[in-house]
């Protein structure tokens, strides 16, 4: 009631798309004690309910403790915030810069008033923790003998290892990429989450802890499935939902049509390495068409940029999100309005605009006579219910365009996880080709064999991702054990 809502100012747009550094800018203690006073200690806090409603998240998927470590931050007790918020997330350093901030939709606050800034606080007590040196390899009091491999290393990974290692098993990760981190490493673009000074520091700590990560490796392919069955008490599964949506139109076959994981995972090795990679692929001088919205999306348009593209243009089939909550979207529902993410910022600085264009579609891909994409054919559309009830894009006669493109990544979303495993340890899936598991024991058809992550619940945020991870440890923890005291 007394302070007003602050954010810590970014690099300018213009700026940070000259290279690929991280463009948010610390927010001066005082401040941030200010934003931490804004926190009303609400008596029935919806901020870290981690509930779904309407399929999306409402309040904080692990159940941070963000009363706590606000007012902790408003009193200056720095590391006992730390403290607090390491309770229930082991990566908050992750969270704090990649999370779409599902507690600040649920802010009690913000029924009436911006909400409390939650994300930024969060991340400045992690960056803190970082800089006083609070953060330190935690060797477990003494070892089970127990021994869990885990496939993926990405968040659910992660999480799952750093939680069983604290309870004394010995943890071995596999990672079919030549570095560990999974979707934090090469899914997520350097500007958005530092590689070297972010993700690296805290896998350091993780194997300095004593988690082993096996890089290079694919299991089904370099090394059977089996063999983890026989050598390993337990298994756990966080590969990720990684089949990408494809776009079966007229010329999908030409050069110069890419996933958009393609792109980005490519562009992130190269950023790594220094040089271009054999996989590299250059938006620089092309016209480039990104179809289909959302974070990848987003991360899409912020890398052509950085490239030097000659234009962008993102394609969303859904119609454009209302300004502000409508009636249909209460709180404390996830507040679907109209935002632009920090690609759209700079696009709108460099070209004028935003470079959505929604309600539109594309119908098929026009090549040039050496076989590349030089344009992609479009029209609007309209939702309506067809006669099963539910809502369908029609297209619009007269309204369709034809926009130069060189280049065009597909991002659409995710199926699921990659079969192959699936089919050689003959487990069960679900309607959607998931990892058949609840979420109280994580356990797959195969006794022993759990199942965590998006390869398990699907496509979904990182912040859900470390919960199923802490799930599944607790639950691996049990099996192992006949008792947890993970929490």
């Amino acid at each position: 009631m007394e302070y007003l809502r602050e954010v810590a100012e970014d690099v300018s747009p213009r700026d940070r798309i000259r290279n690929w550094d991280e463009f948010h800018t610390p927010m001066p203690e005082d401040q941030l004690q200010v934003q931490g006073a804004r926190c009303m200690d609400c008596g029935t806090p919806f901020c870290h309910t981690g509930i779904e409603i309407n399929r999306m998240a409402s309040g904080c998927p692990i159940n941070n403790l963000i009363p706590e470590w606000n007012d902790l931050v408003y009193r200056g007790l720095w590391e006992e915030a730390l403290d607090r918020l390491h309770k229930t997330n082991n990566f908050p350093e992750f969270t704090g810069r990649v999370c779409p901030a599902p507690c600040e939709g649920a802010c009690v606050l913000g029924i009436t008033s911006p909400p409390v800034t939650i994300k930024n606080i969060e991340y400045s007590i992690a960056e803190k923790g970082w800089q006083e040196g609070w953060i330190t390899p935690q060797l477990p009091k003494e070892r089970t003998g127990k021994k869990v491999a885990i496939v993926g290393s990405g968040p659910a990974g992660l999480s799952a290892a750093a939680q069983l290692n604290s309870a004394g098993h010995w943890v071995t990760v596999y990672e079919r990429e030549d570095r560990p981190g999974g979707l934090l490493m090469y899914g997520i673009p350097n500007m958005k989450l530092d590689k070297k000074k972010v993700v690296m520091r805290r896998l350091d700590v993780l194997q300095a802890e004593g988690v082993t990560f096996v890089c290079n490796t694919e299991i089904g392919k370099d090394l059977p499935a089996e063999q983890l069955m026989r050598e390993y008490d337990a298994v756990i599964l966080c590969t990720g939902s990684t089949r990408p949506r494809n776009l079966e139109i007229p010329g999908r076959e030409l050069k110069g049509i890419h996933f958009a994981m393609e792109f980005l995972t490519a562009n992130t090795r190269t950023v790594l390495e220094g040089n271009p990679t054999p996989d590299y692929i250059s938006a620089a001088g092309k016209d480039v068409i990104i179809i289909g919205g959302g974070d990848t999306g987003t991360d899409c348009v912020g890398t052509s940029l950085r490239h030097g593209c000659n234009s962008v243009t993102q394609l969303e089939i859904m119609p454009k999100p209302a300004e502000s909550r409508t009636p249909t979207n209460p709180w404390p529902e996830w507040p679907k309005v109209y935002r632009q993410d920090y690609g759209q910022e700079e696009a709108a600085a460099m070209f004028g605009d935003d470079p959505r264009t929604y309600v539109t579609t594309a119908t098929n891909f026009e090549g040039d006579e050496q076989g590349n994409v030089k344009a992609v054919h479009t029209v609007q559309v309209n939702w309506m219910k067809n006669e099963q009830g539910r809502f369908t894009p029609q297209p619009i006669p007269g309204t369709e365009k034809v926009i130069p493109a060189q280049l065009v990544l597909l991002a659409m979303g995710f199926l699921g996880p990659e079969q192959m495993l699936l089919d050689s340890l003959g487990l069960d899936r679900d309607g959607r080709s998931n990892i058949q598991a609840d979420t109280e024991e994580y356990q797959t058809s195969l006794p022993g064999v759990f199942a965590a992550g998006d390869c398990r619940r699907g496509q979904s945020l990182v912040v859900w991702a470390i919960n199923e991870g802490r799930g599944v440890a607790k639950a691996c923890d049990r099996f192992l054990m006949g008792k947890t005291d993970l929490e």
